[in-house]
């Protein structure tokens, strides 16, 4: 009804209105009737133009309006598909099964992946599957005791799989961008963990247990490190800059050419730790204990060695020394530079290498 009484308008509006729009243009004056209709014609013409390009923009406006709409409710299918999901996997992560409980963790890594709103919460959902699951000192018959050799630990990925899934995807979900700064992976058994290549950045990993683990190429800028084991760790090419190891303990643990600049070491046990060739440049180790650490090739030249201990240290011509540091008389010794460092790929798997005893030990 409404339509039929529109189209009648717009009839009567292209039948009348340009007779009286031309008549009130001539204003009176007499012209042929040729010239007049001519002129009506003209009108009926831009009136039309003007008609169709309302109706345009009017059936552009409509199209629009579909899509929002249409797409407003594709997205609330969607959010009700991933908050379907998101519940499903957190719900297997209680599951007695081990495989399950992957899948569960495998879940939620997807979702982190394509949505960026569920992100955080997945991310503090591996962290808390992880502290709860792996909390230092061990906790429960199936774990290692504290006091066992780091030798006779299985490895994070053969003990506890479902645990390194939740470590892996927290290491790489954490490389997109987040809005929280700091995640919480204190007092944490992470012995013998594989986090080769991990994005750990700002990550709060104090008086956790990383013993063997390994760190190779690992991303731990700004990690907060206090007080935790490091002993016999491959940390080979790891980023360590401007991180807080302050009492940590390091003896026997691999830092060859890793990225120490600005790191704290403040009363850090580096006894036995190889350093060759390590960029320390402005880092701090303040009455950490160097003795018979290897030093050969290492930037040390802005570094803070107050009342470092060095005694038995191994260092080489290409070592460099902070202005006016007598290496000698800290107890240094010298020796031949071993030269190139073998490529990685002929490296065994830090986390399976058997680690001799260390001579350092209490």
């Amino acid at each position: 009804m409404a339509g039929t009484a529109v189209l009648a308008v717009l009839g009567a509006v292209l039948v009348v209105l340009p007779g009286v729009v031309v008549d009130h243009d001539l204003a009176g004056a007499s012209v042929a009737a040729q010239d007049r209709l001519k002129a009506v014609n003209d009108v009926r013409t831009t009136l039309l133009q003007a008609v169709g390009g309302m109706v345009l923009l009017f059936g552009a406006y409509a199209t629009w309006r579909q899509l929002r709409v249409s797409q407003e409710g594709l997205r609330a299918t969607q959010e009700g598909y991933v908050t379907d999901r998101f519940s499903t996997a957190v719900d297997q992560l209680g599951s007695d099964k081990l495989e399950t409980r992957i899948g569960g963790l495998h879940a939620l890594w997807r979702i982190a992946e394509h949505s960026a709103r569920d992100r955080e919460a997945v991310i503090s959902i591996q962290a808390a599957y992880l502290r709860t699951h792996l909390p230092w000192p061990p906790a429960g018959p199936q774990a290692p005791a504290a006091d066992v050799p780091i030798n006779d630990v299985v490895p994070l990925e053969i003990r506890a799989a479902d645990a390194q899934v939740a470590l892996t995807g927290l290491g790489v979900l954490l490389l997109q961008p987040r809005e929280q700064s700091w995640i919480n992976l204190s007092v944490t058994d992470l012995r013998r963990a594989d986090c080769d290549g991990l994005w750990l950045h700002e990550v709060n990993l104090d008086r956790s247990c990383m013993e063997a683990a390994g760190l190779y190429h690992a991303n731990l800028t700004q990690a907060s490190l206090v007080s935790v084991n490091l002993r016999h760790a491959d940390l080979k090419t790891a980023i360590l800059r401007r991180a807080r190891c302050v009492l940590a303990d390091l003896r026997g643990a691999r830092l060859v050419e890793t990225d120490l600049r600005e790191a704290d070491f403040t009363e850090a046990d580096l006894r036995e730790a190889n350093l060759r060739k390590a960029d320390a440049g402005c880092a701090v180790f303040r009455r950490a204990d160097l003795r018979l650490a290897d030093l050969r090739g290492a930037d040390l030249k802005t570094a803070d060695l107050l009342q470092a201990r060095l005694t038995g240290a191994v260092a080489s011509e290409n070592t460099r020394w902070p202005a006016g540091f007598d290496h000698a008389t800290a107890g240094v010794i010298l020796t031949e530079d071993p030269g190139p460092e073998p490529p990685p790929l002929l490296q065994p798997t830090g986390i399976t290498t058997q680690h001799p005893p260390l001579r350092s030990l209490p």
